[in-house]
């Protein structure tokens, strides 16, 4: 099992989680499609679930929540990215253009968050660990395998998550018009121009998960009325498709190539 030992360095995706109108509903959607095991935790937390994966953290799930007025947030899958110090990400965040969606919150003596959105206007979460380090499980069948930014402009992503987290972002050797994110010299995600996406799709992150076979995963996900809106197809990676879940979640799903 790739099972994480170190703490994450700052830039690198570390945890995804999913705000779901019905919680339960979406803890058996992922639970007979990836093998997920996860309940609704405890009240202080608001019912926040932290599935894992043969006994490992994986990814959480919680109940969708609105300020008193507003309106639920949409279902989608954020990507957090990791920092040692949540304050000063905060800050860097804002000086180098970016929006807050929820500042920076204790959450218990796991760790500190917040929610903002770079001047494209794709959402993220960041991640300061203090009890709680956060997946503790990766790149493996039922893991998250990639993280990857829809961005309208990868110049000014470029500036940004450099000025924000240190994060490089760099032409992926033998991907045309694909750019690593790198961390350390290291590729931790990728960015892909959103122009690549069907017309209207705003910029967004998007959360792979690692499967044993992309073709008969899909088919489950439909027979549970999940929906398809990539079909399988094979590219250097794998092969791979983009799906959404019951609730509208969009994801993908990967048979990575042999390393």
């Amino acid at each position: 099992m790739p099972e994480v030992t170190k703490p994450y360095a700052t830039g690198t995706p570390c945890w995804v989680d999913l705000m779901a109108k019905n919680q339960q509903a979406a803890l058996d959607f992922y639970r007979d499609l990836l093998g997920w095991q996860g309940k609704p935790g405890p009240a202080e937390f608001g019912g926040y679930a932290v599935c894992e994966l043969n006994g490992k953290a994986v990814a959480g799930i919680g109940p969708a929540m609105a300020p008193e007025g507003q309106p639920t947030p949409p279902t989608v899958w954020t990507t957090y990215l990791a920092t040692t110090d949540a304050q000063a990400t905060q800050d860097a965040i804002v000086a180098a253009g970016g929006t807050l969606l929820a500042p920076v919150m204790d959450v218990g003596k796991l760790g500190r968050m917040l929610i903002a959105s770079d001047p494209q206007g794709a959402v993220f979460g960041v991640w300061q660990a203090v009890e709680f380090a956060g997946a503790r499980v990766v790149n493996e069948a039922g893991a998250v395998v990639w993280n990857e930014l829809h961005t309208s402009d990868v110049p000014a992503a470029t500036a940004f998550y450099g000025e924000a987290f240190g994060i490089e972002i760099k032409p992926m050797e033998g991907a045309k018009d694909y750019w690593g994110l790198q961390v350390g010299g290291r590729d931790v995600g990728g960015v892909t121009r959103l122009a690549n996406d069907p017309p209207g799709t705003p910029a967004h992150w998007l959360t792979y998960f690692a499967v044993d076979d992309t073709d008969s995963t899909v088919d489950a996900l439909v027979k549970s009325k999940g929906t398809v809106l990539a079909p399988a197809f094979d590219m250097p990676a794998g092969r791979m498709a983009v799906v959404a879940d019951p609730q509208g979640a969009p994801f993908a799903l990967i048979k990575p190539q042999p390393m």
